[in-house]
């Protein structure tokens, strides 16, 4: 088991910058793949972003490309997302999901593990 807790959320003018956190706790956090999802009210959950293991594997939606940035401290079980330029399309809650495995998928149903989730809520 894997548990994640993510952090760093709140409220921010378009323009702005945040970086969420996320800290696993469990199995070893090296073995996982990480990723962010986001989901706005009435909307279905999107990929935004994944890192594999050493983190110089990175994936990214298109609709965050240039803007947000994933990283992982594996000594400190913990992955971010670095958000600048932030837009009021941005708003939505943002999850942490961890999958065992080296491979970056973007679809959530294949990640094993998601933490609760942190409100990020870009003003215009």
């Amino acid at each position: 088991q894997v548990q994640l807790v993510e952090s760093g959320g709140g409220l921010v003018q378009a323009g702005g910058s945040l970086r969420l956190s996320c800290a696993a706790s469990g199995r070893t956090f090296s073995w996982y793949a990480m990723a962010w999802f986001r989901q706005a009210p009435g909307k279905e959950r999107e990929f935004v972003a994944a890192i594999g293991w050493s983190g110089s594997n990175t994936h990214y939606a298109e609709s965050v490309k240039g803007r947000f940035t994933i990283s992982r401290d594996n000594a400190k079980n913990t992955v971010y997302l670095q958000m600048n330029s932030l837009k009021p399309e941005d708003t939505a809650v943002y999850y942490c999901a961890a999958r065992g495995g080296s491979i970056l998928y973007i679809v959530g149903d294949e990640y094993d593990y998601w933490g609760q989730g942190t409100q990020v809520t870009v003003s215009s």
